[in-house]
């Protein structure tokens, strides 16, 4: 850069945050009488911008970029101007925008569905065995009037993107287990299997594990074991999934997440919807842009799994606290269906979604009138 004049520069953004968690304040609230206040948002006023490379760090200002849209971790191109007081005037960015996409496949005729669910908590308090047991049999089936059943018969797949079981976590407290306690904690496990049983019996499943499920924690998360799932994993049709997933349906492609990448940019960052944020990762080409700095994952050195290489037609995010859909539009002809999905042991609702023109809908079970 050169003072005053006008230039275009390329790098990282990092987000300078007040009120960003630190460990030393983690150590200091051990010692100090009056506990720290965890606030759900740590988006302040004096937060500000720097973007950052390999040979330094300059510091942004004008008021061309917001500060509480943006977080650290995005790569973007600047074009602007050198001030007599060192900071990098912003006239105008770009960021990466929607990638390339494969041609959608000339449209079927025929409609054909893929069910989204998200967040079952099965074994929590608030999940209810009845509201699981329609769903299982509408999607067979075997529930509905005419039209639903003729809904149900072109359903060809099922994803369950994460928060599936809750484990009794306060038995783990480093002592021997008893038998009772080993029941305990296994029993959610085995209520899932039964539910995974009854669905991989007439149709593909695919599960993703989540932040509350037994997998690990750092992104990607690895494939739930099969060994937990005796009886729905002797089926073809069950498939334990990563999360991230992403798979193809009759050329169309898929890519999902359980959620913790939007709730961690809801963290440091504001948007009027939590469907803003995930239309974000995707212009930003990246699906976690704050993972490692405040987002667990695993230390690639070699390359960044999360990277959108390639533009998905249907992008969802899981354990979401309603329903929201968006049908986002490229530049270059992409058209990507947006889906947040909900908790279902909240909610009762799933998502429904027809490849045929990427329309979906919510579907709601309420047990209160049963």
């Amino acid at each position: 850069m050169e003072k005053g004049k006008e230039c275009i520069i390329v790098g990282t953004l990092y987000k300078h945050m007040k009120l960003k968690p630190c460990i030393l304040d983690e150590y200091s609230k051990e010692r100090s009488v009056t506990p720290l206040v965890k606030p759900h948002n740590f988006i302040h006023s004096d937060d500000y911008l720097i973007l950052e490379d390999e040979s330094g760090r300059v510091h942004l200002g004008g008021s061309v970029l917001s500060p509480s849209i943006y977080v650290s971790g995005v790569v973007f191109a600047l074009h602007g101007k050198e001030t007599d007081a060192g900071d990098f005037l912003v006239l105008d960015f770009l960021e990466a925008g929607l990638p390339p996409q494969i041609e959608k496949p000339l449209k079927s005729r025929e409609d054909k569905y893929v069910v989204l669910l998200s967040g079952l908590n099965i074994g929590s308090s608030s999940s209810n065995p009845l509201l699981f047991q329609l769903l299982v049999d509408h999607i067979t089936g075997h529930l509905g009037d005419e039209k639903e059943q003729e809904i149900a018969a072109q359903i060809v797949h099922v994803v369950i993107a994460g928060n599936s079981v809750e484990i009794p976590r306060g038995l783990l407290n480093g002592q021997n287990l008893t038998a009772k306690d080993q029941s305990k904690l296994s029993e959610p496990i085995k209520e899932l299997d039964i539910f995974l049983t009854q669905i991989a019996a007439g149709l593909p499943v695919d599960i993703m594990p989540g932040p509350n499920d037994p997998a690990n924690f750092c992104l990607p998360q690895q494939p739930l074991n099969r060994f937990l799932f005796p009886g729905s994993s002797v089926y073809n049709t069950f498939r334990s999934c990563p999360n991230p997933h992403c798979f193809e349906l009759d050329d169309i492609r898929f890519l999902g997440t359980s959620g913790q990448n939007i709730d961690d940019l809801e963290k440091y960052s504001e948007a009027p919807d939590k469907i803003d944020f995930v239309e974000r990762t995707l212009k930003w080409r990246h699906l976690a842009p704050t993972a490692p700095n405040t987002l667990g994952c695993y230390p690639f050195t070699d390359r960044d799994p999360f990277l959108i290489e390639s533009c998905p037609h249907v992008y969802f995010v899981g354990n979401q606290a309603t329903y929201d859909s968006r049908l986002l539009k490229g530049s270059e002809g992409q058209a990507v269906r947006l889906i947040c999905i909900p908790k279902f042991s909240e909610t009762g609702i799933a998502v429904v979604l027809n490849m045929r023109n990427l329309e979906c809908h919510a579907l709601s079970f309420d047990t209160q009138f049963m």
